[in-house]
């Protein structure tokens, strides 16, 4: 085994995970944002919004998929020095994300409703929920190019510049939001249609951000040349990558989309409760998403540049980090729940339930943190990427969706032991990804000598 210098090692670790903490804590706070200001608003407001973003959610799982491709070679294929592979994977994203973001956008325009219908059946909701996605819809069309932009930023260095972008467009849509939910500056007052315009014009922005920042020195740009065709044999390879990725996210995005859909289905004060919860979820998993981020960065670094014994020492070192973080999450989030009960604006059975659920999540986050590092990071940095999607699909949609399922429609559970049923899969699967982690199967260089 390789040693490790420690203080090398932690540099690396905090120069690299701090700025996508704070990028994903920023993005979270939109969603905070959302729910406490239309939560002044009306609970239905709040509640409808919650769940057509959604939507995003789904359209998000995609472009996770093709970004992370994108992200693995091009971790490896940059501790390689490899800058014009690089260039024409970027191509390959934007073209994939491009065409992916059309289709959403298309969804939300023409079907809103049919799409609201699929997390609840009450009128109100449905029709808050489709005039925000016809509006919304509009930053559906733009996210899949600026992800595809911020994606090559971070695995080039330039995790800063990476964090700035997206800190100040969640900045922009927070303030938005006020201006344009509550009618400040002599805006008109068009709460939840509000969010959707703040989103759109955050995004607009972001966008033009990731353009101009590109021109700099040191920073790639697309190779346009390669956008509608590029080499063969870099593309297979991106597949071998995307398409286990894709099922992935398909079967985590979809779940978790399937538990929002069971819980809005369950009553108002079940879902307004579990949106309230998984804003706070989003929020503390910031730390275990940065620290997961830069897992497959470091570990994809060493493998691409052929040091396979030190990607390994590493990985091992990032999974015991994964534990501790899961830990203190699961303190902070039983430190919080007083004050986030207390805060938001919901009936008194509502407030019941999110008291539960705050403490049921609180051991969840353990799972979340180590699967996230170890998984997300670890393994997807040396390309083992199919094993996220074996383990949904046992954990998630053969244990955790039935059982949510029977026991919301069939056996009728109480909504705290329906809930408890929908954070089983990530406790249920740390034997399993512990156990897959020592056969080390993702200790591997992904590179080609000329892979363009």
């Amino acid at each position: 085994m390789a040693t490790i210098d420690n203080k090398a090692f932690y540099q690396r670790l905090y120069t690299l995970s701090m700025p996508i903490v704070i990028q994903s804590l920023m993005l979270a706070l939109v969603a905070a944002g959302d729910a406490l200001m239309l939560g002044q608003v009306a609970q239905e407001e709040m509640t409808a919004v919650s769940l057509a973003t959604q939507i995003q959610f789904v359209q998000n799982m995609f472009l996770m998929a093709i970004t992370g491709a994108g992200a693995i070679l091009g971790a490896q294929y940059f501790g390689k020095g490899d800058w014009k592979t690089i260039q024409e994977l970027f191509s390959m994203m934007l073209r994939y994300c491009g065409i992916l973001s059309l289709v959403f956008f298309a969804g939300c325009e023409l079907i809103p409703e049919k799409l609201m219908m699929v997390f609840t059946l009450d009128k109100d909701l449905i029709a808050i929920g489709s005039a925000y996605l016809r509006l919304a819809g509009w930053s559906y069309l733009l996210t899949g190019i600026s992800q595809s932009y911020l994606t090559v930023m971070k695995i080039t260095d330039h995790v800063g510049p990476n964090a700035f972008i997206s800190s100040s467009a969640v900045v922009l849509n927070i303030l938005f939001n006020a201006v344009f939910i509550f009618g400040l500056l002599g805006a008109p007052r068009m709460n939840a249609r509000g969010a959707a315009l703040a989103t759109t014009l955050a995004r607009v922005i972001e966008l033009a951000l990731c353009v101009g920042f590109s021109f700099q020195k040191g920073y790639l740009r697309p190779a346009w040349e390669k956008l509608l065709r590029g080499s063969r044999l870099l593309a297979a390879d991106f597949r071998r990558q995307c398409m286990p990725l894709m099922g992935g996210s398909l079967f985590w995005g979809v779940g978790f989309t399937s538990y929002t859909a069971i819980l809005g289905h369950m009553g108002v004060d079940a879902a307004a409760a579990n949106s309230v919860a998984a804003v706070i979820r989003d929020l503390i998993c910031c730390a275990c998403n940065g620290v997961g981020s830069a897992a497959g960065i470091i570990v994809g670094n060493e493998l691409g540049a052929g040091n396979l014994e030190k990607g390994k020492a590493y990985g091992i070192k990032l999974k015991n980090i994964s534990w501790v973080i899961g830990f203190a999450s699961t303190a902070i989030v039983f430190a919080l729940t007083p004050l986030v009960v207390r805060m938001v604006i919901l009936s008194d059975q509502a407030h019941s339930y999110l008291t539960g659920m705050m403490l049921i999540m609180g051991v969840y986050m353990i799972g979340r943190c180590v699967n996230t590092v170890t998984i997300n990071g670890v393994l997807d940095g040396g390309g083992d990427t199919l094993f996220d999607m074996y383990s949904l699909a046992v954990c998630m949609w053969g244990l955790a969706i039935p059982l949510a399922l029977l026991g919301a429609f069939v056996f009728h559970w109480h909504v705290l032991a329906v809930y408890a049923c929908t954070c089983l899969d990530e406790v249920g699967k740390i034997p399993w990804v512990m156990f897959h982690f020592r056969k080390y199967k993702w200790v591997q260089d992904l590179t080609r000598n000329d892979a363009s």
